[in-house]
């Protein structure tokens, strides 16, 4: 799209509560040029006008942690859910092994689709496909760019089927992230799956190669008791010290899944900058974990939300509330609505200015040009005042425009330039395929 995008008379929505009505948001290569208000913006020649109508305009939503492939294999159920945790491990690496690199493909777009229409920009996706993992990153990277969704990749390697497996997926992921270093959209990572499927070797090349690439890395940190026990049987060591000895936290390190952490390796975490991409919608129905949830916001942590590749960012919003509110009617934390929006857009907005260099998660001047504005109208007492409660609204509110990186990539509901139908029939076809030579059925 050449010359300016304007939104024009909408009501912004800022992440400390703040919302301001009757306002102007001029986009101009890839960035916020101007937010004023309306009747200050006029329309030049060549200008693309967008009437808001009122409408409420928000910071695009970032995916902190997601498997936009690998979820879509083995869809969650009460019969899945109820298995042990190593079980569901096995079953799900077995349907991974069928992924050829046309299958993560079709997969892929059709869960970026997905998230575009959700409202989500920018995603942070945790691939395994042993098979093909360089053509495989490769391959999302593709659709990124196509789609227009920001999107920083790695590859979860892990050590189960033996050294030459795990030296593949390695040099793959490392491979890929020297390629795409500066890349306008993806921002690649490296990645492994977790501490107990992760030899020392593992780690250690993939610590040594993320300081040489000054890239970030993607890794489950600790999910479940299992993986906390199995790491001390073998390795003496708790999860945190484990990865830290191996330069594996830090600025632009996304640890998903931190379930099993107590409060002095909170401290650890915090300390080094590592974003905590929480589940709180996991963790109502997975095998309980001590420490966990209210152990990471004992400290300053840097967290956010991820789906891991299942619903949405808002469902997990409201479990996350839910905890919450329990907390801090025990007294333990006197902030629940700046939390929320912590978790929504503090901790993922610094994630995403560290990759790509600029202010991110605000409306305002300078920043990355990644909004969606949503089918809803602030009522008149909230607007120029504080209004945290329109957090918990947005749940239940369609998206209708969303903007990455300045390209409108939905409009009023609709992909623009993809059929989300053909998208989805796209990828049943190819899990029907998988499954057929996985000999299985999804659960």
């Amino acid at each position: 799209m050449e010359g300016r995008l304007l939104l024009k008379n909408c009501a912004i929505f800022s992440p400390d509560g703040r919302v301001r009505d009757r306002m102007a948001v001029v986009i101009d290569g890839g960035k916020i040029a101007a937010v004023e208000p309306d009747a200050s913006i006029p329309v030049r020649p060549g200008d693309w006008s967008a009437s808001c109508e009122g409408r409420l305009v928000t910071p695009g939503l970032i995916d902190c942690h997601t498997h936009l492939v690998n979820a879509q294999l083995r869809p969650q159920s009460g019969e899945m859910l109820l298995r042990a945790a190593r079980d569901r491990h096995a079953l799900q690496r077995h349907l991974d092994a069928q992924l050829t690199a046309a299958d993560v493909e079709v997969l892929t777009a059709f869960a970026i689709g997905k998230a575009l229409r959700a409202g989500v920009t920018m995603a942070v996706e945790h691939l395994h496909c042993p098979n093909e993992p360089g053509p495989a990153l490769e391959a999302q990277a593709r659709v990124a760019e196509r789609m227009g969704i920001r999107l920083s990749n790695s590859h979860a390697t892990n050590s189960l089927g033996g050294e030459e497996a795990a030296t593949r997926g390695f040099e793959a992921n490392a491979a890929y992230a020297k390629a795409m270093k500066g890349h306008p959209l993806v921002r690649p990572a490296l990645g492994f799956h977790a501490s107990f499927s992760s030899e020392d070797s593992l780690l250690r090349r993939i610590g040594q190669a993320r300081e040489e690439l000054g890239v970030g890395v993607t890794f489950h940190l600790a999910e479940s008791q299992d993986d906390l026990t199995f790491t001390f049987s073998r390795h003496s060591q708790r999860i945190v010290p484990r990865l830290e000895a191996f330069g594996l936290l830090g600025p632009g390190a996304v640890a998903a899944h931190a379930r099993a952490v107590d409060r002095s390796e909170s401290g650890r975490l915090s300390r080094s900058r590592t974003l905590i991409a929480l589940g709180p919608r996991f963790n109502l129905v997975a095998e309980p974990v001590g420490g966990g949830f209210e152990a990471v916001i004992a400290h300053q942590n840097l967290l956010g939300l991820g789906t891991s590749g299942v619903g949405l960012l808002w469902g997990e919003l409201i479990c996350a509330f839910t905890g919450i509110i329990q907390i801090a009617r025990a007294g333990r934390l006197l902030d629940p609505d700046g939390f929320m929006s912590q978790l929504l857009f503090g901790g993922p907005s610094e994630l995403c200015s560290l990759l790509y260099g600029a202010p991110s998660g605000i409306v305002e001047a300078g920043a990355l040009a990644d909004l969606v504005v949503y089918d809803h109208v602030p009522a008149q007492e909230d607007a120029g005042g504080l209004a945290p409660h329109l957090l918990m609204q947005l749940g239940s509110v369609r998206p209708a425009w969303v903007i990455a990186n300045g390209r409108v990539v939905v409009r009023e509901g609709q992909l623009l330039g993809h059929d989300y139908m053909e998208l989805a029939r796209a990828a049943a076809r190819t899990l029907e395929s998988l499954w057929k030579r996985a000999g299985t059925q999804a659960s």
